[in-house]
Protein backbone atom coordinates (compact mmCIF):
# COMPACT_ATOMS: atom_id res chain seq x y z
CA UNK A 1 0.00 0.00 0.00
CA UNK A 2 1.43 3.34 -0.80
CA UNK A 3 2.27 5.36 2.15
CA UNK A 4 -0.14 8.08 1.26
CA UNK A 5 -3.37 5.54 1.27
CA UNK A 6 -1.82 4.27 4.35
CA UNK A 7 -2.52 7.90 5.90
CA UNK A 8 -5.80 7.79 4.31
CA UNK A 9 -6.86 4.45 5.97
CA UNK A 10 -5.70 5.27 9.20
CA UNK A 11 -7.25 8.68 9.06
CA UNK A 12 -10.37 6.97 8.57
CA UNK A 13 -10.05 4.78 10.87
CA UNK A 14 -9.17 6.78 14.14
CA UNK A 15 -12.26 8.94 12.63
CA UNK A 16 -14.74 6.06 13.62
CA UNK A 17 -12.69 5.53 16.81
CA UNK A 18 -13.71 9.41 17.59
CA UNK A 19 -17.21 8.53 16.86
CA UNK A 20 -17.10 6.68 19.43
CA UNK A 21 -15.91 9.00 21.75
CA UNK A 22 -19.66 10.24 21.58
CA UNK A 23 -20.78 7.21 23.27
CA UNK A 24 -20.40 5.68 26.84
CA UNK A 25 -19.33 2.24 28.25
CA UNK A 26 -19.89 -0.77 26.39
CA UNK A 27 -21.06 1.23 23.04
CA UNK A 28 -18.11 3.16 22.67
CA UNK A 29 -15.97 0.13 23.26
CA UNK A 30 -18.44 -2.10 20.70
CA UNK A 31 -17.73 0.82 18.05
CA UNK A 32 -13.46 0.96 18.86
CA UNK A 33 -13.62 -2.70 18.23
CA UNK A 34 -15.21 -2.44 14.91
CA UNK A 35 -12.90 0.69 13.53
CA UNK A 36 -9.95 -1.60 14.54
CA UNK A 37 -11.26 -4.44 12.90
CA UNK A 38 -12.10 -2.81 9.98
CA UNK A 39 -8.79 -0.95 9.98
CA UNK A 40 -7.02 -4.28 9.55
CA UNK A 41 -9.03 -5.30 6.50
CA UNK A 42 -8.22 -2.05 4.62
CA UNK A 43 -4.64 -2.33 5.97
CA UNK A 44 -4.66 -5.80 4.42
CA UNK A 45 -5.68 -4.71 0.83
CA UNK A 46 -3.60 -6.12 -2.18
CA UNK A 47 -4.32 -5.02 -5.61
CA UNK A 48 -5.81 -7.74 -7.66
CA UNK A 49 -3.83 -7.05 -10.23
CA UNK A 50 -0.25 -7.76 -8.42
CA UNK A 51 -2.73 -11.15 -7.47
CA UNK A 52 -3.35 -11.67 -11.04
CA UNK A 53 0.04 -11.45 -12.23
CA UNK A 54 1.78 -14.19 -9.99
CA UNK A 55 2.39 -17.27 -11.76
CA UNK A 56 1.25 -19.82 -9.15
CA UNK A 57 -2.57 -18.37 -8.86
CA UNK A 58 -4.78 -21.38 -9.60
CA UNK A 59 -7.21 -20.97 -12.72
CA UNK A 60 -10.38 -20.62 -10.62
CA UNK A 61 -8.87 -17.83 -8.33
CA UNK A 62 -7.72 -16.26 -11.37
CA UNK A 63 -11.32 -16.58 -12.89
CA UNK A 64 -13.15 -14.94 -9.98
CA UNK A 65 -10.79 -12.23 -9.56
CA UNK A 66 -10.91 -11.30 -13.47
CA UNK A 67 -15.11 -11.38 -12.70
CA UNK A 68 -14.63 -9.49 -9.82
CA UNK A 69 -12.94 -6.62 -11.73
CA UNK A 70 -15.18 -7.11 -14.87
CA UNK A 71 -17.92 -6.86 -12.25
CA UNK A 72 -17.42 -3.27 -11.03
CA UNK A 73 -16.68 -1.78 -14.99
CA UNK A 74 -19.87 -3.31 -15.65
CA UNK A 75 -21.68 -1.83 -12.75
CA UNK A 76 -19.69 1.10 -13.27
CA UNK A 77 -20.32 1.58 -17.09
CA UNK A 78 -23.64 0.05 -17.65
CA UNK A 79 -25.58 0.24 -14.14
CA UNK A 80 -24.11 3.85 -12.65
CA UNK A 81 -23.51 3.02 -9.55
CA UNK A 82 -20.31 4.70 -7.91
CA UNK A 83 -17.57 1.95 -7.65
CA UNK A 84 -14.69 4.48 -6.77
CA UNK A 85 -11.61 1.95 -6.52
CA UNK A 86 -13.88 -0.43 -4.13
CA UNK A 87 -13.01 -4.72 -5.28
CA UNK A 88 -9.73 -3.25 -7.28
CA UNK A 89 -8.06 -5.12 -4.12
CA UNK A 90 -8.56 -8.26 -2.01
CA UNK A 91 -7.77 -8.91 1.80
CA UNK A 92 -7.34 -12.22 3.17
CA UNK A 93 -9.16 -13.22 6.11
CA UNK A 94 -8.84 -16.38 7.69
CA UNK A 95 -12.64 -17.36 8.56
CA UNK A 96 -15.68 -18.21 6.11
CA UNK A 97 -17.59 -15.43 7.87
CA UNK A 98 -16.00 -11.85 8.45
CA UNK A 99 -18.81 -10.72 11.11
CA UNK A 100 -21.32 -12.60 13.18
CA UNK A 101 -24.96 -10.72 12.84
CA UNK A 102 -27.28 -10.65 16.36
CA UNK A 103 -31.10 -9.99 15.52
CA UNK A 104 -33.82 -9.85 17.91
CA UNK A 105 -37.53 -9.23 17.80
CA UNK A 106 -40.42 -9.41 20.75
CA UNK A 107 -42.03 -12.56 20.96
CA UNK A 108 -45.73 -11.09 19.64
CA UNK A 109 -44.36 -8.87 16.74
CA UNK A 110 -42.77 -8.52 13.35
CA UNK A 111 -40.85 -4.98 14.82
CA UNK A 112 -37.46 -6.17 14.75
CA UNK A 113 -35.80 -4.61 17.65
CA UNK A 114 -33.05 -1.57 16.88
CA UNK A 115 -29.86 -0.70 17.53
CA UNK A 116 -28.40 2.97 17.51
CA UNK A 117 -25.02 3.91 15.36
CA UNK A 118 -23.13 6.85 13.96
CA UNK A 119 -24.31 8.00 10.95
CA UNK A 120 -26.28 4.62 9.94
CA UNK A 121 -29.21 5.56 12.59
CA UNK A 122 -31.32 2.98 13.77
CA UNK A 123 -30.35 -0.85 12.23
CA UNK A 124 -32.25 -4.10 13.39
CA UNK A 125 -28.95 -5.95 13.59
CA UNK A 126 -25.97 -5.83 15.43
CA UNK A 127 -22.57 -7.69 14.19
CA UNK A 128 -19.60 -8.62 16.01
CA UNK A 129 -16.67 -9.94 14.66
CA UNK A 130 -15.82 -13.04 17.10
CA UNK A 131 -18.92 -15.83 16.78
CA UNK A 132 -18.77 -16.18 21.19
CA UNK A 133 -19.47 -12.30 21.35
CA UNK A 134 -22.17 -13.02 19.30
CA UNK A 135 -23.68 -15.60 20.99
CA UNK A 136 -23.69 -13.80 24.03
CA UNK A 137 -25.88 -11.23 23.54
CA UNK A 138 -27.79 -12.85 21.69
CA UNK A 139 -28.27 -14.90 25.03
CA UNK A 140 -28.51 -11.68 26.46
CA UNK A 141 -31.85 -10.66 24.57
CA UNK A 142 -33.54 -14.18 24.84
CA UNK A 143 -33.18 -13.75 28.68
CA UNK A 144 -34.73 -10.05 28.06
CA UNK A 145 -37.48 -12.01 26.34
CA UNK A 146 -36.71 -11.55 22.93
CA UNK A 147 -36.50 -14.32 19.65
CA UNK A 148 -33.18 -14.05 18.54
CA UNK A 149 -30.99 -15.29 15.84
CA UNK A 150 -27.22 -15.00 15.07
CA UNK A 151 -26.04 -15.63 11.44
CA UNK A 152 -22.80 -15.24 9.50
CA UNK A 153 -22.40 -12.52 7.22
CA UNK A 154 -19.39 -12.87 4.41
CA UNK A 155 -19.23 -9.33 3.17
CA UNK A 156 -20.09 -5.90 4.13
CA UNK A 157 -20.50 -2.26 2.75
CA UNK A 158 -18.32 0.81 4.35
CA UNK A 159 -20.79 2.87 2.15
CA UNK A 160 -18.40 4.62 0.44
CA UNK A 161 -16.53 5.78 3.29
CA UNK A 162 -13.38 3.23 2.38
CA UNK A 163 -12.38 1.82 -0.72
CA UNK A 164 -13.72 -2.03 0.07
CA UNK A 165 -11.81 -4.68 -0.38
CA UNK A 166 -12.70 -7.96 -1.75
CA UNK A 167 -12.68 -10.17 1.00
CA UNK A 168 -10.82 -13.74 0.33
CA UNK A 169 -13.59 -15.36 1.71
CA UNK A 170 -15.87 -14.81 -1.03
CA UNK A 171 -13.47 -16.50 -3.50
CA UNK A 172 -15.38 -19.69 -2.36
CA UNK A 173 -18.77 -18.69 -3.60
CA UNK A 174 -20.04 -19.75 -7.28
CA UNK A 175 -19.10 -16.95 -9.46
CA UNK A 176 -22.68 -16.07 -10.31
CA UNK A 177 -23.02 -15.40 -6.44
CA UNK A 178 -20.22 -13.52 -6.64
CA UNK A 179 -21.24 -10.92 -9.31
CA UNK A 180 -24.90 -10.83 -7.62
CA UNK A 181 -22.56 -10.00 -3.82
CA UNK A 182 -20.52 -7.58 -5.65
CA UNK A 183 -23.16 -5.37 -7.20
CA UNK A 184 -25.29 -5.84 -4.36
CA UNK A 185 -22.83 -3.97 -2.28
CA UNK A 186 -22.09 -1.10 -5.07
CA UNK A 187 -25.31 -0.60 -4.86
CA UNK A 188 -25.08 0.24 -0.93
CA UNK A 189 -21.85 2.27 -1.66
CA UNK A 190 -24.02 4.41 -4.30
CA UNK A 191 -27.26 4.82 -2.21
CA UNK A 192 -27.83 4.28 1.78
CA UNK A 193 -31.31 5.16 3.63
CA UNK A 194 -30.22 5.80 7.21
CA UNK A 195 -32.30 4.01 9.44
CA UNK A 196 -34.23 2.23 6.86
CA UNK A 197 -32.63 -1.36 6.52
CA UNK A 198 -35.55 -3.10 4.77
CA UNK A 199 -35.10 -0.41 1.99
CA UNK A 200 -31.60 -0.25 1.51
CA UNK A 201 -31.39 -4.18 1.74
CA UNK A 202 -34.29 -4.96 -0.33
CA UNK A 203 -33.15 -2.60 -3.39
CA UNK A 204 -29.84 -3.88 -3.01
CA UNK A 205 -30.98 -7.64 -3.31
CA UNK A 206 -32.78 -6.92 -6.58
CA UNK A 207 -30.13 -4.58 -7.90
CA UNK A 208 -27.94 -7.08 -7.31
CA UNK A 209 -29.27 -10.13 -9.00
CA UNK A 210 -30.94 -8.33 -11.81
CA UNK A 211 -27.78 -7.05 -12.55
CA UNK A 212 -25.32 -10.42 -12.56
CA UNK A 213 -28.24 -11.12 -14.73
CA UNK A 214 -27.25 -8.44 -17.25
CA UNK A 215 -23.53 -8.50 -16.78
CA UNK A 216 -23.16 -12.50 -17.75
CA UNK A 217 -25.96 -12.16 -20.46
CA UNK A 218 -23.84 -9.47 -22.27
CA UNK A 219 -20.35 -11.22 -20.92
CA UNK A 220 -21.20 -14.55 -21.33
CA UNK A 221 -23.92 -14.41 -24.05
CA UNK A 222 -28.15 -14.85 -22.89
CA UNK A 223 -27.99 -18.63 -23.56
CA UNK A 224 -24.56 -19.23 -21.49
CA UNK A 225 -24.95 -21.54 -18.75
CA UNK A 226 -23.65 -18.46 -16.09
CA UNK A 227 -26.59 -16.12 -17.82
CA UNK A 228 -28.84 -19.19 -17.29
CA UNK A 229 -27.81 -19.56 -13.33
CA UNK A 230 -28.10 -15.45 -12.61
CA UNK A 231 -31.46 -15.90 -14.20
CA UNK A 232 -32.41 -18.74 -11.71
CA UNK A 233 -31.04 -17.14 -8.69
CA UNK A 234 -33.07 -13.84 -9.73
CA UNK A 235 -36.49 -16.07 -10.12
CA UNK A 236 -35.83 -17.88 -6.79
CA UNK A 237 -35.24 -14.31 -5.57
CA UNK A 238 -38.90 -13.52 -6.31
CA UNK A 239 -40.61 -16.54 -5.79
CA UNK A 240 -39.19 -16.68 -2.02
CA UNK A 241 -40.41 -12.92 -1.70
CA UNK A 242 -43.90 -13.74 -2.69
CA UNK A 243 -43.43 -16.54 -0.37
CA UNK A 244 -42.33 -14.66 2.47
CA UNK A 245 -45.20 -11.77 2.26
CA UNK A 246 -47.75 -14.19 2.07
CA UNK A 247 -46.40 -16.58 5.08
CA UNK A 248 -45.65 -13.26 7.61
CA UNK A 249 -49.25 -11.63 6.97
CA UNK A 250 -50.47 -14.83 8.65
CA UNK A 251 -48.16 -14.06 11.95
CA UNK A 252 -49.54 -10.41 11.66
CA UNK A 253 -52.78 -11.43 11.45
CA UNK A 254 -52.16 -13.36 15.01
CA UNK A 255 -49.98 -10.81 16.51
CA UNK A 256 -52.43 -7.81 15.74
CA UNK A 257 -55.30 -10.43 16.96
CA UNK A 258 -55.93 -8.33 19.85
CA UNK A 259 -55.65 -12.11 22.30
CA UNK A 260 -53.81 -12.34 24.96
CA UNK A 261 -49.89 -12.35 24.59
CA UNK A 262 -50.09 -15.91 26.33
CA UNK A 263 -53.00 -16.99 23.36
CA UNK A 264 -50.61 -15.62 20.89
CA UNK A 265 -47.66 -17.05 21.45
CA UNK A 266 -49.63 -20.80 22.36
CA UNK A 267 -50.97 -20.14 18.36
CA UNK A 268 -47.75 -18.93 16.87
CA UNK A 269 -46.18 -22.41 17.28
CA UNK A 270 -48.68 -24.04 14.32
CA UNK A 271 -48.01 -21.37 12.25
CA UNK A 272 -44.41 -21.71 12.49
CA UNK A 273 -44.90 -25.62 11.65
CA UNK A 274 -47.19 -24.57 8.48
CA UNK A 275 -44.24 -22.13 7.62
CA UNK A 276 -41.87 -24.94 7.62
CA UNK A 277 -43.89 -27.04 5.30
CA UNK A 278 -44.75 -24.48 2.70
CA UNK A 279 -41.58 -24.04 2.48
CA UNK A 280 -40.22 -27.59 1.84
CA UNK A 281 -42.94 -27.44 -1.06
CA UNK A 282 -41.23 -24.33 -2.10
CA UNK A 283 -37.86 -25.08 -2.17
CA UNK A 284 -37.05 -27.86 -4.86
CA UNK A 285 -38.22 -24.80 -7.38
CA UNK A 286 -35.47 -22.29 -5.81
CA UNK A 287 -32.53 -22.30 -7.26
CA UNK A 288 -29.35 -24.20 -5.84
CA UNK A 289 -27.03 -20.95 -5.82
CA UNK A 290 -29.81 -18.92 -3.62
CA UNK A 291 -28.44 -19.00 0.23
CA UNK A 292 -31.88 -19.90 1.96
CA UNK A 293 -31.34 -21.49 5.28
CA UNK A 294 -35.18 -21.18 6.58
CA UNK A 295 -35.08 -24.79 7.21
CA UNK A 296 -31.81 -24.86 8.75
CA UNK A 297 -32.71 -23.65 12.08
CA UNK A 298 -35.96 -23.16 14.35
CA UNK A 299 -38.47 -20.74 13.31
CA UNK A 300 -38.96 -17.56 15.24
CA UNK A 301 -39.85 -13.66 14.72
CA UNK A 302 -36.11 -12.70 14.56
CA UNK A 303 -35.68 -15.49 11.34
CA UNK A 304 -38.14 -14.56 9.34
CA UNK A 305 -37.35 -10.73 10.00
CA UNK A 306 -33.96 -11.32 8.85
CA UNK A 307 -35.38 -12.57 5.16
CA UNK A 308 -38.27 -9.86 5.31
CA UNK A 309 -35.88 -7.18 5.36
CA UNK A 310 -33.86 -8.68 2.25
CA UNK A 311 -36.87 -9.39 0.23
CA UNK A 312 -39.58 -7.07 0.80
CA UNK A 313 -41.58 -5.99 -2.01
CA UNK A 314 -39.14 -6.97 -4.72
CA UNK A 315 -41.96 -7.34 -6.95
CA UNK A 316 -42.60 -3.95 -7.21
CA UNK A 317 -38.73 -3.10 -8.08
CA UNK A 318 -39.44 -6.06 -11.01
CA UNK A 319 -42.16 -4.21 -12.45
CA UNK A 320 -40.57 -0.76 -12.05
CA UNK A 321 -37.49 -2.54 -13.83
CA UNK A 322 -39.98 -3.70 -16.75
CA UNK A 323 -41.32 -0.13 -17.08
CA UNK A 324 -37.88 1.39 -17.89
CA UNK A 325 -37.84 -1.50 -20.14
CA UNK A 326 -35.10 -3.67 -18.50
CA UNK A 327 -32.39 -0.87 -18.05
CA UNK A 328 -31.31 -1.44 -14.89
CA UNK A 329 -29.35 1.66 -14.90
CA UNK A 330 -32.80 4.21 -15.57
CA UNK A 331 -34.51 1.49 -13.16
CA UNK A 332 -31.53 2.41 -10.37
CA UNK A 333 -32.17 6.05 -10.84
CA UNK A 334 -35.84 5.70 -10.48
CA UNK A 335 -35.54 3.84 -7.21
CA UNK A 336 -33.14 6.44 -5.54
CA UNK A 337 -35.29 9.05 -7.21
CA UNK A 338 -38.61 7.62 -5.60
CA UNK A 339 -37.32 6.52 -2.42
CA UNK A 340 -36.10 10.29 -1.79
CA UNK A 341 -39.84 11.55 -2.87
CA UNK A 342 -40.79 10.09 0.33
CA UNK A 343 -38.00 9.18 3.08
CA UNK A 344 -40.43 8.05 5.58
CA UNK A 345 -41.61 4.84 3.54
CA UNK A 346 -39.89 4.31 0.56
CA UNK A 347 -41.58 1.37 -0.73
CA UNK A 348 -44.34 3.30 -1.13
CA UNK A 349 -43.22 5.50 -3.82
CA UNK A 350 -41.97 2.64 -5.39
CA UNK A 351 -45.49 0.80 -5.84
CA UNK A 352 -46.81 3.72 -6.84
CA UNK A 353 -44.72 4.12 -9.57
CA UNK A 354 -45.85 0.70 -10.48
CA UNK A 355 -49.48 1.89 -11.30
CA UNK A 356 -49.31 5.05 -12.51
CA UNK A 357 -45.51 5.51 -13.69
CA UNK A 358 -42.37 7.18 -11.92
CA UNK A 359 -42.67 9.91 -13.31
CA UNK A 360 -45.71 10.78 -12.22
CA UNK A 361 -45.64 9.21 -8.78
CA UNK A 362 -42.16 10.98 -8.70
CA UNK A 363 -44.04 14.71 -8.87
CA UNK A 364 -47.07 13.44 -6.02
CA UNK A 365 -46.74 14.84 -2.75
CA UNK A 366 -46.49 12.27 0.04
CA UNK A 367 -49.04 10.64 0.96
CA UNK A 368 -49.19 7.98 3.90
CA UNK A 369 -48.96 4.32 2.19
CA UNK A 370 -53.09 2.79 2.23
CA UNK A 371 -53.35 0.29 4.51
CA UNK A 372 -55.74 -1.89 3.05
CA UNK A 373 -53.56 -2.85 0.05
CA UNK A 374 -50.44 -5.00 1.13
CA UNK A 375 -48.86 -5.30 -1.64
CA UNK A 376 -48.05 -1.24 -1.13
CA UNK A 377 -46.24 -1.48 2.35
CA UNK A 378 -47.21 -5.06 3.77
CA UNK A 379 -44.25 -5.31 6.50
CA UNK A 380 -43.73 -2.48 9.20
CA UNK A 381 -40.20 -0.32 7.64
CA UNK A 382 -36.85 -1.76 9.33
CA UNK A 383 -35.26 0.38 12.00
CA UNK A 384 -37.95 1.37 14.03
CA UNK A 385 -37.90 0.67 17.38
CA UNK A 386 -40.57 -1.58 18.38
Amino acid sequence: MALSAAIRTLALALLLLASAAALTGCEAGYIARAAYEEGRLLWRRKPIDTMLARGDLSPAVRAKLETVLKVREFARGRLGLNVGRSYTSISEVDQGAIVWVVMAAPRDSLEPYTWWFPIVGNIPYRGYFNKDRAAAEAAEMERRGYDTMVRPAVAFSSLGFFNDPLLSNLLRLDRVELAGVIIHELFHRTYFLASDVMFDESAATYVGSAGAVQFFEASKGPNSADAEAARGVLEADLKFADFLKSESERLRKLYQSGLPRAEILKRRGPIFAAINADYARLKPRLSGLERFDLDKQPLNNAVLINYLIYFHDLDNFAKLDRIYGGNLHDTVKAIIALSESDRANPFYPIWQATRIGPQRAAALPNEPAPTSDTAASPAPAAGRSP
